[in-house]
């Protein structure tokens, strides 16, 4: 499998309600449950309204649409990067996946991808 380093630094959020949210930028990916409202967004894009916020995460995606009866992709990049000591955030979306990683961690995560056999660049 194929995975692109992406070029943002990310912040995952809590926001108060959808208003602050601009959903013409570049990356946002939005969750919303009885419980709360969600946002991964580049950090310059964070709303005021946030709630909470943790900063300074990195991505990759897979490349490609994944089809639908692919088996075990997250369960093999989590495992791998668990394996590493490398906790991860996941984002999916119809079609493809994103890995966030702190990026404290996110050279070590690549190489730990690529010595599994992933191919990134």
């Amino acid at each position: 499998m194929v995975l692109k380093k992406l070029p943002y630094n990310f912040s995952v959020c809590k926001v108060s309600d959808a208003s602050g949210i601009d959903l013409k930028g570049e990356f946002v990916f939005v969750g919303k449950t009885d419980e709360e409202l969600s946002l991964v967004c580049r950090i310059e894009d964070v709303p005021e309204n946030t709630t909470d916020r943790d900063d300074g995460w990195k991505a990759f995606r897979f490349e490609g649409v994944l089809d639908f009866s692919l088996i075990g992709i997250l369960s093999k990049i989590s495992g791998t990067l668990a394996e590493n000591r490398i906790g991860i955030f996941a984002v999916s979306t119809y079609n493809t996946d994103y890995i966030l990683v702190k990026e404290e961690n996110f050279e070590r995560a690549m190489e730990a991808l690529k010595k599994a056999g992933y191919e990134v660049y």
